[in-house]
């Protein structure tokens, strides 16, 4: 599937189409069992072309886990994921198994403050809209891949500031509301994952701007951001590109400084 939206705004990378699926790809990327990895670098590959598969033994890490949609994961993390990313448990970290632990999660000891406290990030974790797909595998795959039959659950544009203005005005050019595009708080696989299939339940769904997560940037360059829609919402915004402003000379102009 070629997408209108990637050719209007000058694409660097290709969409990444989200699927849940019962079948795995040959040849796809995929995390080996019980290895730490992160969601987000398997993104950076898929929309430079290759496809990435994972399942609930391979999902890389229990927060990947969780944001792709393979259930709460955070139930398995050691000493509460809520120390994890406000204070630390350095309690925990004195004890035999929070030791071994924390000599490859350094972090556990005094935590990652992207909240203030456990009780705030309890609250945050306790809030994220959790799923349990009822698939075996979700898939990221480019989306002129796309096999015909294959309906992805969300569309993920890797873009830079410029792009991401004209994501964000078209989102908003046929509804009746300004408020069509939110940036949340989350991890990264949140971002393009997990709150975007909560997003695509909605009547009118809304477009989330993502990989805010400071401990996933690393794994893309420096200017981009992630502007996920779901399908139902990629399809209305492809329907508008043309007869929009992504025609006009004032986006022309725009868009030429970024080639």
């Amino acid at each position: 599937m070629e997408s209108k939206i990637a050719g209007a705004i000058g694409m660097k990378y290709s969409p990444v189409a989200v699927l849940w699926t019962g079948e795995k790809p040959e040849g796809a990327l995929q995390f080996k069992e019980g290895r730490w990895g992160c969601v987000v670098a398997m993104l950076n590959a898929s929309a430079r072309g290759r496809t990435a598969v994972f399942d609930r033994k391979t999902f890389g890490c229990l927060g990947g886990g969780t944001g792709l949609g393979f259930g709460n994961q955070y139930v398995n993390f050691p000493a509460g994921i809520e120390y994890f990313i406000s204070t630390g448990n350095k309690e925990f970290c004195q004890t035999e198994m929070g030791r071994n632990i924390v000599r490859n999660m350094p972090a556990l000891e005094h935590g990652e403050r992207y909240v203030k406290n456990p009780a705030l990030a309890k609250k945050f974790v306790d809030s994220l809209p959790y799923v349990d797909v009822p698939a075996e595998y979700v898939v990221f795959k480019p989306l002129e891949k796309l096999s015909e039959g294959e309906v992805p659950k969300v569309v993920v544009f890797l873009v830079n500031p410029d792009q991401l203005a004209a994501l964000t005005v078209l989102a908003n050019y046929a509804r009746e509301t300004n408020e069509n595009v939110f940036v949340p708080f989350g991890a990264g696989c949140h971002t393009v994952c997990l709150i975007p299939y909560r997003e695509g339940e909605s009547e009118n769904p809304r477009a989330v701007v993502g990989l805010i997560d400071i401990s996933a940037r690393k794994y893309v360059e420096k200017d981009i951001l992630s502007f996920t829609v779901p399908y139902k919402m990629f399809l209305e915004m492809e329907s508008n590109v043309e007869g929009s402003f992504l025609e006009m000379e004032e986006w022309r102009r725009v868009r030429e400084r970024n080639r």
